[in-house]
């Protein structure tokens, strides 16, 4: 018999995170790593367990993540958008419980791209009077 499982993908900067649910006791793996060991900082943890914390699902499930670029803080927010479209694959009730969270809203804050003539987005050369 095959396992049930549920699937969601995440997104936040450059950050894509494909997140399975399988029931279990609340391991969660990140790229075949323990979530301590993957992420230094308790507050990224935090960040990416937090629809299970909110929806009291954090015994219930297992999270087998797989995620890739950006830097460490988007991956954690693709990680917790991405568990959170899987609980609600795994149980539609609990979407009005993330939707007021706002756990299930896609961060769209990107970098922003460089112009020509200035050292970065907004950043302009030193002005030289003379």
């Amino acid at each position: 018999m095959a396992v049930v499982q549920y699937a969601g993908t995440g997104r936040r900067k450059t950050s894509v995170a494909r997140v399975r649910l399988v029931p279990g006791n609340g391991k969660v793996k990140v790229n075949d790593r323990d979530i301590e060991d993957y992420f230094n900082y308790e507050t990224l943890r935090t960040i990416a367990k937090e629809p299970l914390i909110v929806t009291e699902t954090l015994d219930k499930y297992d999270v087998l993540v797989n995620v890739h670029g950006g830097g460490f803080t988007g991956q954690a927010g693709a990680i917790r958008h991405g568990i959170a479209r899987a609980l609600i694959e795994a149980d539609p009730e609990l979407r009005p419980l993330l939707k007021k969270a706002g756990h299930l809203t896609r961060d769209s804050r990107m970098k922003e791209r460089k112009k020509y003539g200035l050292k970065k987005a907004r950043k302009s050369p030193q002005f030289s009077k003379r």
